[in-house]
């Protein structure tokens, strides 16, 4: 990666792996773009563009304006928003989706867009979820990110396109405010921790998901970039995790730094059958092998981290 142009840059990633992307390959080599302006460091600290990824002409001329050799394609509506606007969610997500391909198979871009575990569905097998398994999501995020896997495998096999991608879990974050995701529980419990001392989960109690921390998922993106190309056999759909866990376990552990802390339950039907027909935990071993994937937080490391960091950013 020498030049990269990032779509969705103000989105929960996106904000940072901007950020991390310019410390890396200068400020000048990262292009940011987003459908709105928010005046962040994102857009002040190097390139910035307005882009509606479903502009395809827009989308071209911009990376071929900046000579781009990698796109990295993150905008998107997440589980929870799209369900309750599928057909946004389908055309913003697939459309922006073959816009960005159409862009990459054009200017011979490397290209890397994230699938999800939303991916699978009630009939995957639930613990340890194999890399190459059933998937018949009931989602229509879900639809979005199986389809986008097997259209990123197409245009790498069809077109020769360098398409790369992982599964992610939930990503934890202090930065970026909750963005619609089903896993964003085990973020606004934090927040609500430090202001209030107290959380109402929407997820139920017993309800596992894998989770990951913000800098495990940005290394996460950078690595399998620059991996040897040749060692990759799932390119577009690595299972990756660091840690699964249930609000109970997150909410203990909090308590272990704000002892009077206190979490209650007001499930919400929609996000919770979503949660339910996700994975309990997942085997990445796939990544682990082909481009050397690791993660460095667990969930005790993951919430001194997300609380001492909070603290400063709400004060």
């Amino acid at each position: 990666m020498k030049k990269i142009l990032v779509t969705g840059s103000l989105g929960q990633i996106g904000s940072e792996l901007v950020t991390k992307m310019r410390s890396i390959y200068g400020s000048d080599n990262v292009i940011a773009t987003d459908i709105r302006d928010n005046g962040s460091n994102v857009v002040t600290e190097g390139p910035f563009e307005i882009l509606d990824v479903t502009d395809a002409t827009k989308m071209y001329d911009l990376a071929k304006k900046y000579e781009v050799d990698t796109i990295v394609h993150l905008a998107a509506l997440l589980s929870a928003t799209a369900e309750k606007k599928p057909l946004l969610a389908w055309n913003l997500n697939m459309g922006g989706l073959v816009n960005a391909l159409e862009t990459a198979r054009e200017l011979k871009c490397q290209f890397f867009t994230p699938s999800s575990i939303g991916a699978f569905g009630p009939s995957t097998p639930k613990d340890q979820t194999p890399q190459d398994t059933i998937q018949r999501p009931t989602t229509m995020y879900g639809v979005n990110k199986v389809a986008g896997e097997l259209l990123c495998d197409y245009y790498f096999t069809k077109f020769g396109v360098d398409t790369r991608g992982v599964r992610f879990p939930g990503l934890i974050s202090y930065v970026a405010e909750p963005g619609g995701g089903t896993t964003d529980y085990a973020v606004e419990i934090y927040y609500e921790a430090i202001k209030n001392k107290r959380f109402t989960s929407y997820i139920d109690k017993g309800t596992y998901m894998d989770m990951m921390y913000m800098p495990d998922a940005l290394n996460a993106i950078i690595d399998l970039m620059e991996a040897d190309s040749t060692k990759l056999k799932h390119r577009n759909a690595f299972n990756i995790t660091a840690m699964s866990f249930e609000p109970e376990q997150l909410a203990a552990e909090i308590k272990k730094h704000i002892p009077e802390f206190e979490m209650s339950y007001d499930v919400d039907p929609a996000r919770q059958a979503i949660a339910k027909s996700w994975p309990n935990s997942i085997d990445p071993t796939a990544a682990q092998e082909e481009w050397g994937f690791k993660s460095e937080y667990d969930l005790a490391k993951m919430t001194v981290d997300m609380l001492e960091k909070l603290k400063i950013k709400l004060s």
